[in-house]
């Protein structure tokens, strides 16, 4: 696939600071600034512009966080090989009547149903370290004997390894969907109908979900851990500072497999630690499907609570967007 990973997203919203410190504790980096070296790494320091900017173990800067008039993710980045393939996206673009800007370095344009800015860029691959695999004891079968699970014994603050997806409110799924999948190049692994559809531009199952929603909102980014151990290290950690950080977890979602748990950043975005999502290598031996119902939320956990399904702030979100802030 000449599309190959999330490359970075920028985050718009007026509570920049309180939103940043909540990046920090989450475990991704913030930039080194002159304001960070000397109050620590750990201090999230804004650029002259109240910019924040972290990174993730093997992706790099990934996160911007920058002021705006009301939560909304403003610009999400995806990697590509070679001019070649920036052709091709300006190209599938143009084709379905959609405003292109296009340079040496990148391809953007514009989705209509969730008004973010989607940049193409030529970008280096992922370079993950492999993570170990965990030896569990099964029927029958003692994998780890005379010693505690290595889960149980790390003391290491979670660090997500890579952005995962994100999931986006759209007012028209239809076009967004056509944005993505024929202009930008996304291909489909499965489908809620007349809902939602889980699309990628990787080989994990999916790196961007747009749903239909009365306005077009983030609902929610995905950070990439190690195993499902540092899913609920890190969702401890966060709500051992402020339990009021909760919304969902610890589960399996059915569509994608991965284990879960959601948290809410000041500005009421959702966020979550994820591993174990399936990966699509081969596409002819993928077969997307159509889900409907429940099963096409969580296979296991508790129920999802109704400020996911409907975040409380959606009202606001659509007066704002009325108002053009």
């Amino acid at each position: 696939m000449p599309l190959h990973r999330l490359t970075r997203i920028v985050l718009g919203l007026p509570n920049v600071e309180d939103t940043a410190a909540y990046y920090a504790e989450f475990g991704l980096t913030p930039a080194a600034t002159e304001a960070s070296s000397i109050y620590g790494a750990e201090a999230p320091a804004p650029t002259p512009n109240g910019e924040h900017r972290f990174s993730t173990v093997d992706g790099g800067e990934q996160l911007r966080i920058v002021p705006s008039g009301r939560r909304r993710l403003l610009e999400l980045g995806v990697g590509a090989d070679d001019p070649d393939d920036l052709e091709r996206v300006a190209a599938s673009l143009a084709a379905l009547g959609i405003p292109v800007q296009r340079s040496e370095t990148h391809v953007q344009a514009v989705d209509p149903g969730t008004e973010v800015t989607v940049r193409v860029e030529i970008a280096d691959r992922y370079d993950q370290t492999p993570t170990p695999a965990p030896a569990y004891n099964t029927p029958g079968v003692d994998a780890r004997t005379e010693q505690r699970a290595p889960g149980i014994l790390r003391e290491h603050p979670v660090r997500p390894r890579k952005l995962g997806h994100v999931v986006l409110g759209s007012t028209d799924q239809e076009t967004s969907q056509t944005f993505f999948q024929q202009g930008i190049g996304f291909k489909v692994s499965d489908t809620v109908p007349g809902v939602a559809a889980f699309m990628r531009c990787s080989t994990d199952h999916h790196n961007v979900l747009v749903q239909q929603a009365p306005v077009s909102f983030l609902h929610h980014t995905s950070w990439q851990v190690d195993d499902v151990d540092d899913v609920g290290r890190g969702a401890t950690a966060m709500l051992e500072k402020d339990p009021a950080r909760h919304v969902w977890g610890l589960g399996r979602h059915h569509i994608g497999s991965n284990f879960f748990w959601y948290l809410k950043d000041p500005a009421g975005n959702f966020s979550e630690y994820y591993s174990d999502l399936d990966c699509i290598v081969d596409d002819a031996l993928w077969s997307p499907q159509v889900w409907e119902g429940l099963r096409s939320l969580y296979n296991w956990g508790p129920p999802p609570p109704p400020s996911f399904l409907a975040p409380e702030d959606l009202a606001a979100l659509m007066t704002g967007a009325h108002q053009g802030q």
